[in-house]
């Protein structure tokens, strides 16, 4: 049981948590090793990583808002990683979960409904053609940060923050991109997060 990390992680992101949310992100946890993991929608080398590689990596992304948006799209999404985590650290927030792969967007569904989840929505969908815009957008591990770079700045509203992730080994450089950097002591690994500012 890690709930210290997933505490300190959320209090290095700005955000304290409560006991449901702890046993909601724990419940999460236990879906993605029991349905996730065999279903391939995580690789089987990952089960003992989930807390603090793929859960706790997932709280960060909260970190570069000053205050919690109105919407929220994870492009990529796969099995809601980061924005399972995301919608249980913000109930009130609207999280759509976007991803091409109609298998990966199903095992997502089903973790939403194992979890009691009411603030996410689903696309299958090339995120390209979402064709709205919106004020926060998160993306992990899905695509090189300069492809996502044009396609943030199309889907993000004046003033709205693009938050990129990836399982770099060290800190990336991204022209356009702010880069934040995060150590704490019971993560396996540095994480840095790249930023987008719409002006």
């Amino acid at each position: 049981m890690k709930q210290p990390l997933w505490e300190e992680i959320a209090g290095l992101a700005g955000y304290t948590l409560q006991s449901p949310q702890i046993e909601r992100l724990r419940s999460y946890r236990d879906w993605l090793r029991q349905e996730a993991i065999p279903a391939g929608g995580v690789g089987p080398g990952e089960a003992a990583l989930l807390d603090e590689r793929h859960i706790g990596d997932s709280l960060l992304f909260a970190a570069p808002f000053s205050s919690t948006p109105a919407t929220l799209v994870d492009l990529g999404s796969g099995v809601g990683l980061p924005g399972i985590p995301l919608a249980i650290l913000w109930p009130d927030v609207d999280v759509l979960l976007v991803d091409r792969a109609q298998k990966r967007i199903d095992l997502a569904k089903r973790a939403s409904r194992v979890l009691g989840l009411e603030n996410v929505a689903f696309f299958t969908e090339d995120i390209r053609n979402l064709g709205s815009k919106f004020p926060a957008i998160v993306s992990r591990a899905t695509m090189r940060p300069e492809t996502l770079a044009s396609i943030a700045k199309d889907l993000l509203l004046p003033g709205g923050i693009a938050v990129v992730g990836g399982s770099w080994q060290g800190p990336p450089e991204h022209e356009g991109w702010e880069i934040r950097e995060f150590r704490p002591e019971k993560l396996d690994r540095a994480v840095w997060l790249l930023i987008m500012r719409r002006q």
